[in-house]
């Protein structure tokens, strides 16, 4: 897809300039150093307004998204709101003609990606997830090790796990019905992970959770996320994949993902890596830190792919992977059975 002759053509604007995190502030300071230009933001909150106005002098600002979309030329939109809203923020964003980036999770059900997806493809927009994790030094060099120097021989299982014990906060992230639970949040990037390392077809899921032991603590209730949930992954070439996030693990594991390979393991978190190899019937272990990420290269592509036609490497298709498996998974823990993958 090219679409304009150089990046700086593109007007990029974000839905949402919550304070959290600074999300507003950090895409578009990526998207501006990537050459594109910042010129909106959409935000409910005047106060917030104030600070984007602050931050990027003379960018306009509005209350509402309709009100940005017919008064602004803004050509791409960022969403960085609740998961919730992500599927209908962005059909509203390509039926008016704008290209589209979410932040992750692209969405919450495997219905509303497709119906995001077909949308993009008919007014031939582009569609994309902020999965700029893709390029944490975590994971780069885990692929340098595991898929170019075969440090642990043949991958045939990723136990992918994250949590610890504490109480869920009193925010959106909390409830169900707004992030899609405990696995929508971390899970996605630690699947997004993985499915970089296992490369085969999804065939089946299966789902398990433990839900009531926060709920009567939370604002949220009975709509509280799960206490602990878990994704077995099965893919066609035979490997597997166990996901589990947890808020009531009292001996939390070590390490985000451990890799399980025919000749050993490997053992990564943000920092850290750790390798255990079998050489000559003996265990030898190596561990070293990993290196810097590399999220710049997530804005760089899409200004690439907008203004020279580079493939996008964050597709549409390629972020409803993970959203499928966490939409089965919870779907299969509430019905207590695994359920088969579906492609569009």
């Amino acid at each position: 897809m090219s679409s304009f002759k150089m990046p700086e053509d593109i007007k990029v604007g974000v839905i949402g300039y919550g304070g959290a995190f600074n999300m507003g502030r950090q895409h578009l300071t990526f998207m501006k150093k990537a050459g594109m230009t910042p010129v909106a933001v959409a935000e409910l909150d005047e106060t917030r307004l104030k600070v984007a106005r602050e931050e990027f002098p003379g960018i306009e600002t509005y209350t509402s998204v309709s009100a940005m979309l017919d008064k602004s030329d803004v050509n791409l939109v960022v969403i960085i709101t609740p998961h919730n809203t992500h599927a209908k923020l962005a059909l509203q964003c390509l039926r008016a003609g704008r290209h589209v980036i979410s932040e992750k999770p692209l969405a919450i059900t495997t219905e509303e990606c497709d119906a995001m997806i077909r949308e993009a493809a008919k007014q031939n927009l582009l569609l994309s997830t902020y999965h700029n994790r893709h390029w944490d030094g975590c994971i780069l060099n885990a692929l340098e090790q595991i898929h170019s120097r075969k440090v642990i021989g043949e991958v045939y299982r990723i136990e992918a796990h994250m949590g610890g014990y504490n109480r869920p906060g009193d925010w959106w992230r909390s409830s169900k019905s707004i992030s899609g639970g405990i696995l929508y949040d971390w899970g996605v990037h630690l699947l997004e992970y993985s499915l970089q390392i296992l490369q085969s077809d999804i065939v089946e899921v299966t789902g398990f959770a433990h839900t009531g032991f926060w709920a009567d603590e939370t604002p949220w209730q009975a709509d509280t996320n799960e206490d602990e949930a878990t994704a077995v992954v099965r893919f066609k070439d035979g490997t597997w994949i166990n996901l589990t996030m947890s808020s009531i693990a009292s001996a939390p594991r070590k390490g985000w993902l451990e890799i399980t390979g025919t000749t050993g393991t490997y053992i990564f978190d943000g920092g850290t890596y750790e390798i255990l190899q079998i050489k000559d019937g003996e265990k030898v272990v190596s561990s070293g830190k990993n290196p810097g990420h590399q999220y710049d290269k997530y804005y760089d592509n899409i200004a690439a792919h907008l203004s020279t036609g580079e493939d996008l490497i964050i597709t549409p298709e390629w972020s409803r992977r993970p959203i499928h498996i966490l939409d089965l998974a919870c779907k299969s823990a509430a019905m207590g059975q695994t359920l088969k993958a579906k492609y569009a």
